[in-house]
């Protein structure tokens, strides 16, 4: 097939094209709608939020342990964990030096205390066995400890603190990550229902090679966790579950300690071989999405105290925004400005063209915002502003294509559609040039500047879109009109803009 048949095809169809692009703006504002989408989030620097301090907590002579090494771990593993709950633009970094540093996590919105009580777990997940349960109140071999008979097992020095311990007491719920794998200890469970004696610890969290949240399908009710074990944490679990089955209650039960604390202990009925296991405790879907993510990317290397939480102000914030959208709005129409002095009526299709793409940009916004958690930061602003000449520079490359075309004799009809073919792959190329650039800035940058390489790289992919969707199809139709193939004074084409020496030089394509 020759190019002019492949022209004359392209151009037959451009209603089609916009039908497509009206229905896309539809689909996305039904969506908005039915999200529930009504405002764009803002970021940390534009609505304030959360800042909370974390110190790491040692015992006496362990201050060894605090190293650049250990801080920066944590601050890994504290970041990952505060990306997989969709929470965009939050800062987590070290302070501080030597036995000094602390981690500062600072995180917008109101979603800042449920992250602050994430990121600070230890997540140190053991699998031991049962030896004794009890209530949780203290028992009367606190007061007389040389009455206490410790269980087979159990040394009397264990027995004492199983017995001294009130689970009932909130102090003794909180949990740490600094009991030792091959000790017993004494624990409660998280409620505070229960107290237990448990042996060492025969199955790690870091022999978890995967961890996800599901609901109980037969009952749509009954959230849990379900851990994928390594090889050698499936040899372990089966060995342990093997080893228990035939002993007697409690005994034949393995409690999973998150942190110091039973989350549950179920009774093992069969040996598990198969690599995996269920963590069950009453869980609501919040809960069991927050333990699955701990899990999954490993134990932080140091236990934390958490410091002082700070509400971040926004005062700032808004000056920044306001700020922001002026230099946008001023950007804006500088570009609508030249684009109707200098090609006259063909400069509405940029206009046109500009509003459609900032219509969808602020409508993914909206829906990246309540599907992904997408917040909007001052350095996304930036991004957009910048994209806004991206835009532009589309629309002028394929203008500019057109004239030449006209210069060189041929109808506006036949104008639009082989400059259009010359103009695209130097479309293509330069917003690619700039997506490659906003992806290699996301994937390789933290905080604000993966803002504004997401916002970047997101207005290129719509403009790149605009320009083939309606940019083009819309000066297709336009050729068709005489104010504009007749080459009149304001539609951008007559001789004198082309800068034709004789008026006459410009074709006049005729009606079929």
């Amino acid at each position: 097939m020759s190019s002019s048949s492949r022209t004359s095809k392209a151009a037959a169809r451009p209603g089609r094209t916009l039908a497509i692009m009206a229905l896309l703006l539809i689909g996305l504002l039904a969506a908005v709608f039915i999200q529930g989408a009504t405002a764009v989030k803002l970021g940390l620097d534009l609505r304030g939020g959360t800042s909370v301090t974390l110190q790491p907590r040692l015992a006496a002579g362990e201050s060894g342990k605090v190293t650049n090494e250990a801080i920066d771990q944590a601050v890994s593993i504290i970041r990952q964990r505060v990306n997989s709950l969709g929470v965009a633009e939050s800062e987590v970094t070290a302070q501080g030096s030597g036995v000094n540093r602390q981690i500062v996590i600072s995180v917008p919105g109101d979603t800042g205390r449920r992250v602050v009580d994430l990121v600070g777990q230890t997540a140190e997940l053991r699998f031991r066995q049962v030896l004794v349960s009890g209530a949780p109140t203290p028992t009367v071999a606190a007061k007389d400890k040389a009455a206490a008979t410790p269980p087979a097992g159990v040394s009397a020095e264990t027995n004492a603190k199983y017995a001294a311990l009130d689970c009932t007491k909130a102090v003794n719920r909180q949990g740490s990550g600094s009991d030792s794998p091959s000790d017993p200890i004494v624990a409660c469970d998280r409620q505070g229902g229960n107290k237990f004696i448990l042996g060492p610890a025969e199955v790690l969290g870091r022999q978890v090679s995967k961890a996800s949240a599901a609901i109980n399908q037969s009952t749509g009710s009954g959230w849990y966790v379900l851990l994928t074990f390594d090889n050698e944490g499936t040899k372990a679990f089966g060995n342990i579950t093997t080893r228990v089955t035939s002993l007697a209650s409690p005994q034949n039960e393995v409690a999973i300690v998150l942190d110091g604390l039973v989350v549950s202990a179920p009774r093992i009925n069969e040996a598990i071989i198969s690599g995996s296991a269920q963590i069950t405790g009453s869980f609501s879907q919040v809960e069991a999405e927050d333990l699955a993510n701990v899990l999954k990317y490993g134990a932080l290397p140091l236990a934390f105290d958490r410091g002082e939480i700070q509400q971040i102000s926004p005062t700032l914030g808004a000056d920044q925004l306001r700020a922001g959208l002026l230099a946008g709005f001023l950007g804006l129409g500088l570009v609508v400005l030249y684009s109707v002095l200098y090609y006259r009526g063909l400069g509405l299709v940029s206009v046109g063209s500009l509003l459609v793409a900032g219509s969808i940009t602020y409508l993914l916004f909206l829906l990246f915002g309540k599907w992904l958690g997408f917040t909007l930061t001052l350095a996304g602003i930036a991004g957009a502003i910048v994209a806004i000449g991206i835009t532009a520079d589309s629309f002028i490359v394929y203008f500019e294509r057109i004239r030449d075309e006209v210069r060189e004799g041929r109808s506006l009809r036949s104008a639009v559609e082989t400059g259009w073919l010359r103009a695209r792959r130097t479309i293509i190329v330069a917003d690619f040039v700039s997506i490659i650039a906003a992806a290699l800035l996301y994937l390789f940058a933290v905080g604000g500047v993966r803002g504004f390489a997401f916002t970047l790289g997101l207005t290129t992919l719509i403009d790149l879109f605009v320009v083939f969707v309606f940019t083009k199809p819309i000066v297709t139709i336009l050729a068709r009109v005489n104010f504009y193939s007749s080459g009149h004074t304001l539609s951008g084409f007559s001789a004198k803009s082309l800068g034709v020496v004789a008026p006459g030089a410009l074709l006049i394509e005729k009606e079929a």
